[in-house]
């Protein structure tokens, strides 16, 4: 199952956009800040994760503001065709924590 669950930040947005087939899409970067255990020991977790939203959830996440803390969930893929790198694509906002 591909499936990743992530409690971040919105730290960079780009502008919501249409594409031709009139699918709204935003694409974001996401921050990461804490700990977990592994091997019996706590470790530190800072990460940064581009991502990205396509169709009815993209106006929720164009809406949120930047700094604002939410809980993520979707799946990864490559970022196109033949990539190696990843993009996390948000299919549900979980829970928006408001500072």
């Amino acid at each position: 199952m591909n499936r990743l669950q992530l409690d971040a930040q919105v730290v960079e947005r780009e502008p919501l956009r249409y594409t031709p087939a009139g699918v709204p899409i935003v694409n974001c970067l996401l921050a990461h800040r804490g700990s977990t255990q592994e091997a019996g020991s706590e470790r530190q977790i800072e990460l940064t994760l581009a991502a990205m939203a396509a169709g009815e959830i993209s106006g929720s996440i164009a809406n949120l503001e930047l700094g604002q803390s939410a809980r993520f969930a979707g799946f990864l893929a490559p970022r196109h065709r033949n990539a190696k790198s990843l993009v996390f694509h948000i299919t549900e906002l979980l829970e928006i924590e408001k500072d």
